[in-house]
């Protein structure tokens, strides 16, 4: 079988675990080479203290058909990722394709006001989630648009018309997905000259391997969760999130998104891609429509 992305390299920064394995897994299965980064190795765990290493998503990147290539790295720390990019360079000359998916925080603090949260945790929470955007796109972009017709993927959780609306877990979430949402249109301003496009993309209800833990199921059995959270049943699979990422690198006229943030059930409707069992879970319809009016959970017509 032909694979549309044999030819392009991609970053997946944040690559280890959740959307980021599942965007860098989609993009090895259409022949993408993929640079799959993080903190966790197979001898060196993160702060997060998950199991899920870098070498394991670019394992699964090569068995999907692609060619994964695992590479730790911090990227709060500029002088690693200015490594990691003259790597790629060294190594192949060019990067089509740049997925910011870095996150890492290990304490949310739910519901709570400004001055009632923690003032070191919200920090650290600004710190991974906007800071090692910025960093990472100051530091891969010029590589980037040494190629025309360059991808970067801006990962966030919900979209702009969403969260305009309704209030994000706490003052510092709600403020680093606003400003990683902000960054896409930002970045779309400035690629534009370079025949590039930014957007930012939104997950719906992610059945990462840590939502699978808390709910103590797995991917086989994942409805079985919602007995205890009915609404879990509009949940995705990550590999829905990576095959709205394949799709967006594999259309000649992309650039209709430049500056959006869009959600995965959004672009499934546009290019026909469906979730692992067939279905195209439509999230964020569905909380505006059934989960925040209280409705009683009922997927129909929304997956």
């Amino acid at each position: 079988m032909s694979k549309s992305l044999n030819d392009k390299v991609a970053l997946v920064a944040g690559g280890t675990r959740g959307a980021g394995r599942g965007i860098a897994v989609q993009l090895g299965a259409e022949g993408a080479t993929v640079y799959v980064t993080g903190r966790t190795t197979a001898s060196k765990p993160s702060e997060m203290n998950r199991p899920e290493t870098i070498e394991e998503t670019a394992a699964l990147v090569d068995q999907a058909g692609g060619k994964g290539i695992a590479v730790q790295v911090d990227h709060l720390v500029p002088e690693e990722v200015r490594s990691l990019v003259a790597r790629i360079e060294q190594e192949q000359g060019r990067l089509h394709i740049l997925v910011n998916d870095i996150w890492g925080a290990t304490t949310m603090e739910w519901n709570k006001t400004v001055w009632e949260s923690s003032l070191e945790i919200g920090l650290r929470t600004m710190r991974l989630g906007v800071d090692t955007h910025a960093i990472t796109s100051h530091l891969a972009l010029p590589l980037l648009i040494k190629t025309s017709g360059g991808l970067v993927v801006e990962m966030t959780d919900g979209t702009n018309e969403y969260n305009s609306q309704n209030y994000r877990v706490s003052f510092f979430y709600d403020l680093a997905k606003a400003a990683v949402n902000r960054m896409a249109f930002s970045l779309a301003h400035e690629l534009k000259q370079y025949n590039a496009t930014a957007v930012a993309l939104s997950p719906g209800w992610l059945r990462s391997e840590a939502m699978l833990d808390a709910y103590r199921v797995q991917e086989s059995n994942w409805k079985d969760a919602t007995k205890i959270s009915p609404h879990f049943a509009i949940s995705e699979s990550p590999a829905f999130v990576g095959r709205a990422v394949a799709a967006l690198a594999k259309d000649p006229n992309r650039s209709r998104w430049n500056g959006k943030t869009v959600s995965s059930g959004e672009l499934s409707k546009v290019y026909g891609f469906t979730d692992l069992d067939g279905s195209k879970p439509d999230a964020w319809r569905y909380m505006v429509e059934v989960q925040d009016p209280g409705k009683p959970a009922d997927t129909t017509g929304y997956r």
